[in-house]
């Protein structure tokens, strides 16, 4: 199928899973995640009318959307692989959010730049909910202080939880427990879901999913 016509079967996919939920389709954010695809590929994209896209890397998101972001005023770009600390300008001069906050130093920083900028971007904890060592992100216990210290220390505003599951877990038990870490927080986002499972996920309170494969096809090496 062409990119246009994976667009709409996904969005049909989330008018019957959120519908059966007694959600809204409005209520799901679908981030095309473009890491490694080709500019054509990217025209295409927003030749569907669609907005929001997902990267990886600070350094490929710029090659991708420098020069086409003036061009998309309604664009929003969102973070979804780690930051660099020495990459927090850059990102902030191109990002619109950021889903992988999973350290101390990245959020005191990532502070101090807002402030000094003065703006403020959404942002979501990382939450290693598998506590994989090899994986970044949060551990469950460490979440309300890492959280108290967001909001208090680094004054970000973090709006939700986002995960990768372990990759032979079942998906849906670990999106049922950041939903469950989201309620007893108060957050109300929940960044989760890709193209194997988000059909999992937003039954589960998924707000963005990330997909890439399922609209583009095959990454490029």
């Amino acid at each position: 199928m062409s990119i246009a016509e994976n667009f709409k079967s996904i969005k049909s996919d989330i008018v019957g899973l959120t519908a059966k939920s007694g959600r809204q389709a409005s209520d799901i954010d679908l981030i095309a995640v473009s890491k490694r695809q080709p500019q054509e590929k990217l025209q295409e994209a927003l030749e569907t009318g669609h907005r929001i896209f997902g990267e990886n890397r600070v350094q490929e998101a710029q090659k991708h959307w420098s020069a086409l972001k003036p061009n998309y005023p309604d664009l929003e770009l969102h973070l979804i692989g780690p930051l660099q600390t020495n990459k927090i300008k850059d990102a902030l001069a191109l990002f619109d959010a950021i889903h992988t906050v999973d350290r101390e130093k990245l959020a005191r920083k990532l502070g101090h730049e807002l402030e000094n900028q003065g703006k403020s971007i959404p942002c979501f904890i990382q939450v290693n909910t598998g506590e994989e060592p090899q994986k970044s992100g949060i551990t469950p216990k460490d979440l309300p202080d890492f959280l108290k210290f967001c909001r208090v220390e680094a004054k970000l505003d973090i709006i939700g939880l986002m995960c990768i599951p372990p990759i032979d877990d079942p998906p849906a038990v670990h999106f049922a427990f950041l939903q469950k870490l989201a309620r007893e927080h108060n957050l109300k986002q929940l960044s989760m879901g890709m193209s194997s499972d988000y059909q999992k996920a937003i039954p589960l309170g998924a707000t963005h999913i990330r997909v890439g494969t399922a609209l583009f096809g095959e990454r490029a090496d």
